[in-house]
């Protein structure tokens, strides 16, 4: 078994390891491509998780999934569909995308094989990350076996889409080393990839056929090559005498990462335009950026000559970022219960700060003083959970209250919690913000 049968316990364990990331700032687009290790959880686990994170704002935008893995046990020539019509994990079924199937059509290197895809699973341990990840997607399975550059890269640019499109390449490093060896070996292979060569062999990586073809396409279309985490069994849950190398890349199309200096001025707008435009029906167009269309979480603070007058927001990316900005912006300016509804005579005294959050990350802590010291004061949003009550700060509180152990104090009382509520049975979970403010 390469992950747990039960759902519960598979979702609970890709929860734990893409909730390990470390998130030190909000990111806005999302890779085209990524390339991932297939070994048991418990062994690669992590260093995917790394890349299955980078695609979490790719959720409701990302439709299908091209997936290549190499053949483990069953000898093919070309590329090999499965027969079946779905896919099945714990966490659900996958559909087959019929319609990309049928795209192929013509392609003499593309065949069906089910005897290829029974076993096979460089692919299936991919499926619960994915789900995990992106909800709901149609797939195309190929099972990679022997295959030249140019087959593998004619298959990848049929498929290719739009944004809708996200492409899996999977394949581990160096296989049975010994642990200094296969280091090296592992660094130079990661180099390579890096510098989008086409000659990699199944000594440096099992699913070079696939890479190849990959990064083949990649260097023709311009595609950045971003390293995202490497180790090999002997770090993880192996022993160093024969251990197999793993890592994980994002690659991304020119002009999909957008840097947050930039994307400031836009949501500051958005926000304030939603509120002018309640406040005295205007209208301003919508920006058509693709960047908006990601999954975000923002909070939008309103201040009236320096003096709060409204703060709402979101702890969680569950709608698209330019949604959730203009949504959080009218939650400040109207809804917020501590103060009365925003007015338009107030509005020329008012100012817009907007907060973009990563992903909330639980904080494992043994008791209150190691919570304490885990804690990075002046950086870490703070959110605590206990008796079903929720209550969050965002980083900008460390400015009035400096000390942990008060900021602590506080968040306890903002949840509606006694005083002496006891931090150790308390959820506590942390995240880091990008925040812009009108000059």
């Amino acid at each position: 078994m390469f992950y747990p049968g039960d759902p519960r316990a598979l979702a609970a364990e890709i929860d734990d390891l893409i909730g390990g990331v470390e998130q030190l700032s909000p990111r806005l687009g999302f890779p085209k491509v990524l390339v991932v290790p297939h070994a048991g959880y418990i062994y690669s686990g992590a260093v995917a998780a790394r890349a299955y994170d980078d695609i979490a704002p790719a959720r409701g935008i990302v439709k299908r999934v091209v997936l290549l893995g190499p053949v483990h046990r069953v000898a093919v020539r070309g590329l090999a569909l499965p027969a079946a019509a779905f896919f099945d994990t714990p966490l659900g079924r996958i559909a087959i995308d019929q319609k990309a199937v049928a795209a192929l059509a013509g392609l003499s290197q593309v065949l069906e094989s089910a005897p290829a895809h029974a076993m096979e699973h460089s692919l299936e341990v991919q499926l619960p990350f994915l789900q995990k990840a992106l909800g709901e997607f149609t797939l195309v399975p190929l099972a990679v076996g022997m295959a030249s550059v140019e087959e593998v890269a004619a298959v990848l640019e049929r498929l290719w889409g739009g944004p809708e499109t996200l492409v899996v390449i999977s394949t581990d490093l160096s296989h049975y080393l010994a642990y200094e060896e296969a280091q090296a070996i592992d660094r130079a292979t990661i180099g390579r990839i890096v510098a989008l060569a086409t000659d990699l062999n199944h000594e440096e990586a099992c699913g070079a056929t696939p890479l190849n073809g990959l990064l083949f396409v990649a260097k023709k279309k311009n595609l950045s090559v971003k390293l995202l985490a490497a180790c090999n069994s002997g770090d993880t849950a192996g022993d160093k005498g024969r251990v197999v190398g793993y890592s994980s890349f994002a690659l991304h199309e020119a002009g999909a990462e957008v840097a947050l200096e930039e994307a400031g001025e836009t949501l500051i707008s958005i926000a304030r335009a939603e509120i002018e435009k309640a406040l005295f029906q205007t209208e301003k167009p919508q920006d058509d950026l693709s960047w908006l269309r990601q999954a975000g979480a923002t909070f939008v603070t309103l201040t009236r000559n320096g003096a709060l007058r409204g703060c709402i927001g979101s702890l969680e990316a569950a709608r698209p970022l330019g949604i959730d900005a203009a949504q959080n912006a009218l939650g400040a300016a109207f809804r917020d219960p501590r103060f009365p509804a925003l007015t338009a005579g107030e509005w020329p005294q008012c100012s817009v700060e907007l907060s973009l959050l990563t992903a909330p990350r639980p904080i494992r802590f043994a008791d209150e003083a190691d919570l304490l010291e885990q804690i990075c004061a002046g950086e870490d949003g703070l959110i605590l959970e206990s008796e079903r009550r929720r209550a969050t700060f965002l980083p900008q509180v460390w400015e009035s209250v400096p000390d942990k152990r008060l900021f602590l104090a506080e968040l306890v009382k903002k949840a509606g919690l006694p005083a002496d509520t006891r931090l150790g049975r308390c959820k506590v979970y942390r995240y880091r913000v990008a925040k812009w403010k009108e000059s």
